[in-house]
């Protein structure tokens, strides 16, 4: 892989409290708990080596802050379409809750009676997509898991549901680029401290070719 082709960081926000109660946070505003600022401060720390040509946020205040503890608060526009899966009515609720009424409900199939389904959430991922790839350089984002999920099925050009092979935790840093060149997109590395422009183990290949415009 050429060091010299961008990559796109992607920073999930820290612990809130309801992840810790496992309920679907969509477009409800929690804070960070006071473990998700010091999670936010060493993924900080993972990245204050490498430099950005932009870095973006969602404008939800847990990524925000996020952001601001991890050293990028001055640095960052908000970007509206980073912000996380609407859930709906199953806003607050856990899945098992969800299972309990609607047994076969899958998130990246179904979607969310009220909110979005995974092709909508997939457009925003596409529009996100299109932005960074017009940016020369390095991008940092800061996001929620599901969403980052489905923008990495989409950089790959696979479909919006694909988004459920990849599994991030809180302020986990993972990345996305190229192959060769812009035409070979791949994910880098998952979950992993980058090495200055190391990939990591797993290399996966998408086809920009089969992306939605």
């Amino acid at each position: 892989m050429s060091d010299l082709l961008p990559v796109v960081y992607l920073a999930r926000h820290g612990e809130t409290a309801w992840t810790i109660s496992r309920q679907h946070t969509g477009v409800t505003d929690l804070p960070l708990t006071a473990q998700g600022e010091a999670e936010a401060l060493r993924l900080g720390e993972r990245l204050e080596r490498l430099t950005f040509a932009a870095v973006l946020t969602s404008p939800l205040r847990r990524a925000v802050r996020t952001c601001e503890m991890a050293g990028f608060g001055s640095a960052a526009d908000v970007e509206p379409d980073l912000v996380e899966w609407n859930y709906g009515v199953y806003e607050g609720r856990t899945s098992a809750e969800i299972h309990a009424e609607r047994p076969d409900w899958q998130l990246f199939r179904d979607g969310c009676p009220g909110g979005e389904s995974p092709d909508q959430v997939g457009a925003r991922a596409d529009r996100v997509v299109r932005r960074v790839r017009a940016i020369e350089g390095n991008v940092l984002l800061f996001s929620s898991g599901h969403f980052l999920r489905v923008f990495a099925a989409r950089w790959l050009g696979l479909e919006p549901g694909a988004g459920r092979y990849f599994v991030l935790g809180t302020a986990s840093l993972s990345a996305v680029g190229y192959e060769h060149d812009r035409s070979e997109p791949v994910i880098r590395f998952w979950d992993e401290t980058p090495q200055e422009g190391r990939s990591g183990p797993a290399q996966v290949r998408g086809h920009r070719e089969n992306a939605r415009r």
